[in-house]
């Protein structure tokens, strides 16, 4: 973890810090509830420490670099040459669960980062409805009307910055939110399960040429090439066997961690729900009050 310089390139604007910041809260206090990162010794350096070190190559992927990693995960996909039939039907369904949370929670992120977008472009309307209203209130000849057009001006700006305030809780309460669990679920820890399975058949099938060539070398007059193929038959038949091991502890692990995201992911979702329909709800009353104390004014005209 390190400090990252943000230049005026990088749009250092507010909204470009505070996502960052509440980014990292967020990623902070999740790390901080998990009991085992919790005890990890660069999690406790990076909380306790005053300084950190700054950030190095951080600069954004060339187009050169992008085809690079695209060409390395082909290549690792071409070399998963087995297909993995999951005979854990607990695996299974959740795979299916989460590919279809994925689809569905992606689907709610582009609907509310466009009601973020709406509520923008509505603070930019109500401001600038609020200047056209005093201009016009300061040319009104009529005293009451010129009164009533300058107090509506003045409300247009209270609601202008309602709409503010309410993106901003569109977009830091909810749309985030929806955001990290969009990249948590598109994690891959179903692909290191099946990585791991992977490594574990590719000694397998090692094992077994390894074995059909000691076979051959029995009718053959060659001990030291002989003992070379016993040799290497114990040693993988080591790796066979620790590949079966890190299997079974990774889909122990996932289970686990599954359980427990499902959990967290949960009341997450409660407390940001209840947060964000507050937010609306005391948007709204504010609303009612603004407009409530603007009527006189408005009926005072004559």
């Amino acid at each position: 973890m390190t400090k990252v310089k943000v230049g005026k390139e990088d749009q250092s604007s507010n909204e470009f810090v505070e996502k960052r910041r509440s980014a990292l809260e967020r990623y902070l206090m999740r790390t901080v509830k998990h009991p085992i990162l919790l005890k990890d010794p660069d999690v406790l350096q990076f909380l306790e420490s005053s300084e950190l070190p700054r950030a190095v190559n951080t600069q954004a992927l060339s187009s050169a670099g992008i085809l690079r990693m695209v060409n390395k995960a082909a290549d690792a996909v071409n070399k998963m040459t087995i297909k993995m039939n999951e005979s854990d039907a607990w695996f299974e369904e959740k795979q299916q669960h989460f590919e279809n949370l994925d689809i569905q929670l992606k689907k709610l992120h582009a609907s509310v980062e466009s009601l973020v977008c709406h509520r923008k472009e509505l603070s930019v309307n109500t401001a600038q409805f609020a200047k056209s209203a005093a201009m016009l209130g300061n040319s009104e000849d009529h005293t009451a009307l010129s009164r009533a057009l300058s107090q509506l001006a003045e409300v247009e700006e209270k609601i202008d910055q309602l709409h503010q305030d309410q993106a901003n809780a569109d977009l830091y309460l909810f749309s985030e939110l929806l955001g990290d669990y969009v990249r948590l679920i598109s994690a891959g820890v179903f692909d290191q399960r099946m990585k791991t399975w992977q490594k574990w058949q590719d000694s397998q099938m090692l094992l077994q040429k390894k074995r059909e060539a000691e076979a051959k070398l029995q009718f053959t007059n060659k001990p030291d090439k002989l003992q070379q193929a016993k040799d290497e038959i114990k040693e993988l038949e080591g790796k066979v066997q620790q590949g079966e091991r890190d299997f079974e502890q990774i889909s122990k692990t996932i289970r686990k961690e599954v359980g427990r995201f499902e959990k967290e992911r949960v009341k997450d979702f409660k407390m940001i729900i209840v947060k964000y329909l507050e937010s609306l709800v005391q948007t709204q009353q504010q609303l009612i009050k603004y407009w409530e104390a603007f009527l006189p004014e408005a009926k005072a005209i004559s």
